[in-house]
């Protein structure tokens, strides 16, 4: 990682999911400085638990219009990008941002999680 730069997970996860479900995504894809994902998803109940788990504050962000290497229909038409996890983490990576882990899959499918490094602005 590129001195000053930072490293965000962002996440995306079905209605129903668990924290330990958000928990086990971020494990497949790795360290991160902060947490993000859609600003319709940022307050609920699993991504709040999640933060207080790992110590990282949550970056709400706006993921529609957002270019992702993988696609969902569903995701898309629910939220304007193919996937909310590698939208989130790019949005909220700020500038010269770039994936570094694409979009990981809970076992169970229901939570995603993908790693994005940028200059945080």
């Amino acid at each position: 990682m590129e001195c000053g730069a930072v490293r965000v997970a962002g996440i995306g996860f079905r209605g129903a999911a668990t924290v330990d479900d958000l928990a086990e995504a971020l494990a497949l894809a790795g360290a991160a400085d902060a947490l993000a994902t859609d600003r319709r998803k940022a307050g609920a109940a699993v991504m709040l638990a999640l933060a207080a788990r790992t110590g990282l504050a949550v970056r709400a962000v706006d993921v529609s219009g957002t270019a992702t290497p993988t696609a969902s229909a569903r995701v898309t038409e629910a939220f304007g990008t193919g996937s909310v996890a590698e939208a989130a983490a790019l949005v909220a990576a700020g500038r010269n941002a770039r994936l570094v882990v694409g979009r990981v899959v809970a076992p169970n499918g229901m939570a995603t999680a993908a790693i994005a490094e940028g200059d945080g602005a």
